[in-house]
């Protein structure tokens, strides 16, 4: 058993589809009519993993506060530097991650204001 996919709550689908593909490096696995209110079906993919990303519709404007994904990296810095370079809003900065000593973590918002969190393992 694994994962399909898990849910980012996004209000535009295009700028979500060209925020994870140019900065994450996520491709497009699924982009089908869904529905007849001009939404799409959109899934998207990383290199080598199952678990795919859904681009759900969200109700409203408003993004929660607390970590919609956490996706794991090794090289938290680097990713978090080219991410500042392209001017996407960091939260936290890398550091120690407190609940586990010798990992890092950093946090950043997407182009749809959900607040991601990267961790090194």
């Amino acid at each position: 058993m694994h994962i399909k996919f898990a849910e980012i709550p996004v209000s535009d689908q295009d700028r979500a589809i060209e925020f994870y593909t140019k900065h994450l490096g996520a491709s497009v696995i699924t982009d089908r009519n869904y529905g007849g209110d001009g939404w799409r079906w959109v899934e998207l993919g990383f290199d080598g993993e199952r678990t795919h990303l859904f681009l759900a519709h969200r109700a409203d404007d408003q993004p929660s506060d607390k970590p919609t994904m956490v996706f794991i990296d090794p090289d938290v810095e680097g990713v978090i530097s080219r991410l500042e370079k392209a001017g996407v809003e960091v939260i936290t900065p890398p550091q120690e991650a407190p609940w586990t000593p010798g990992q890092t973590f950093a946090e950043f918002r997407d182009s749809e204001g959900n607040r991601i969190v990267l961790n090194s393992q």
